[in-house]
């Protein structure tokens, strides 16, 4: 077996949907500007779709299977269950390297970053942030743990999204506000002031359909 070339860490997908299938394409892409990563291949957390094939890696096992591979870092995708406890030490975030980021943001563990996103001055992204293609998140913004943005949500500057929130594809949010944790924010939906907790927000400008149940 050829010697990983040092530097190189072994690399776990959890997850074995759409998304997941995506994320073998960044790894790769990451790659190519800088060989970082060996992709290992998945862990589902379903037992049945273990020894399926997705993208050209196989289903190594679930989630369960994880101690089989003491040297391997984790990356989730956005489907993976959070509350599966997971070595926090271990998990690795990876960024398309089209995505700008501001040598002055902070990135958490657990997150992804698709293609042509753009995080700015200072911001500062929390754990398991899992952001598709397209997506601002401004100057000063503060994006808090397990949050979701679909393609081209936009936040404008000093922007606090709590936790467990959705950003809907193509949702703008202006500057200064607050989305309280647990919201679901729709697509294309602008958002002109504070949104409290457990909110599904709807319209131009944006308005309150009901409550959402908070994720478990």
């Amino acid at each position: 077996m050829a010697r990983k070339a040092a530097g190189v860490r072994d690399l776990l997908i959890l997850g074995t949907g759409v998304h997941a299938s995506e994320m073998v394409e960044i790894v790769d892409r990451i790659n190519r500007e800088k060989r970082t990563w060996n992709l290992l291949g998945f862990l589902s957390s379903d037992e049945k779709n273990v020894g399926r094939e997705s993208n050209g890696f196989s289903v190594l096992g679930s989630k369960e299977t994880i101690g089989d591979y003491p040297d391997a870092c984790f990356v989730p995708d956005n489907d993976f269950p959070r509350d599966f406890k997971l070595p926090k030490e271990r998990l690795v975030s990876i960024i398309d390297p089209t995505t700008f980021v501001s040598r002055t943001a902070t990135i958490g563990r657990g997150c992804v970053i698709y293609p042509h996103c753009y995080v700015g001055l200072n911001a500062k992204v929390g754990d398991y942030v899992f952001s598709l293609t397209g997506t601002v998140i401004n100057h000063d913004d503060v994006v808090e743990d397990r949050v979701v943005f679909a393609s081209a949500a936009t936040l404008a500057g000093s922007v606090h999204v709590e936790s467990d929130c959705y950003m809907g594809q193509s949702c703008t949010v202006r500057q200064l506000l607050r989305i309280g944790r647990g919201c679901l924010i729709g697509m294309g939906a602008v958002i002109v002031r504070d949104v409290p907790p457990n909110s599904v927000m709807v319209g131009n400008p944006a308005r309150r359909l009901r409550d959402r149940q908070p994720p478990g």
